[in-house]
């Protein structure tokens, strides 16, 4: 079990489970890597609302950080909900020199419509951990929050994917399941150098959809912690991500989440 590649994810705790912390340490031990993790944030939460956030002290995000990486040879790690531009800038610090590929998930906005990201937070992260990302994750909403630009179709989306390939140190895979329609979900991988790459996947008609962005980033930072090409993590999470759709439930109210565990026989 000595190839088992560790990988951390720094992000907020969700206590419905079907996000954040808990759905990336499911998802990384379902694709067989073990998941460490640093807390961002505490959060009151279930399918259907956030009552309440408790923001860590960047201080103690950056212990937690630094304790991972002084007792693990960490493979590969990803971002999620960071809330504030100080816990932001305390992660950039730390992944400054980062000698592992890093995912950054911008989560900006509950499945419910509860805002995570404090407004001044947004500038933090496109000046502080965009240009040390080696892959950024954002839907459509939140790169129109990014770039300002409208996004309504195929080249809203290959506009913004270039801008934002501009404001990154690496990747960006701009997510198409908002825009409406189709059978397909499309999303798009932008390289420096490369023509953007269009992977697309079925589109699942599920309310089921709770933490499916965490799970996707969780995904890519497992396969790269794998020493999988960034092309080939990508569409290795993408199908995982589908299979975890359409095997998915509800345990409570609300946006149920997908099935993580899909993989290990536990089918609905």
């Amino acid at each position: 079990m000595q190839n088992v590649p560790t990988i951390m994810t720094v992000a907020g705790s969700d206590s419905g489970g079907g996000a954040g912390i808990q759905a990336d340490l499911k998802t990384i031990f379902a694709l067989g890597g073990y998941g460490t993790s640093a807390i961002t944030a505490l959060t009151a939460q279930n399918g259907a609302e956030v009552s309440g956030i408790f923001p860590v002290s960047p201080d103690f995000v950056l212990q937690q950080i630094e304790a991972i990486t002084r007792g693990f040879p960490v493979r590969a790690a990803k971002t999620g909900m960071l809330f504030s531009a100080e816990i932001i800038q305390a992660v950039s610090r730390a992944f400054k020199n980062h000698g592992f590929p890093l995912v950054v998930d911008p989560v900006a906005v509950s499945q419910s419509g509860f805002r995570l990201l404090e407004e001044e937070a947004v500038r933090a992260l496109i000046t502080d951990l965009l240009p040390i990302c080696d892959i950024l994750t954002p839907n459509i909403p939140e790169a129109e929050m990014f770039t300002g630009r409208r996004i309504e179709d195929r080249d809203g989306i290959l506009a913004a994917g270039e801008e934002l390939l501009e404001m990154t140190g690496g990747a960006i895979l701009l997510k198409g399941g908002h825009l409406p329609g189709s059978v397909l979900v499309t999303d798009y991988l932008f390289q420096k150098g490369n023509a953007p790459k269009e992977m697309a996947v079925p589109r699942i008609e599920t309310n089921n959809t709770h933490g499916t962005g965490c799970t996707l980033s969780a995904a890519i930072a497992t396969g790269l912690g794998k020493g999988l090409p960034l092309s080939t993590a990508v569409s290795q999470a993408q199908a995982y991500l589908n299979e975890a759709l359409r095997n998915s439930y509800t345990p409570g109210v609300g946006h149920g989440p997908v099935n993580h565990a899909c993989r290990m026989g536990t089918k609905t």
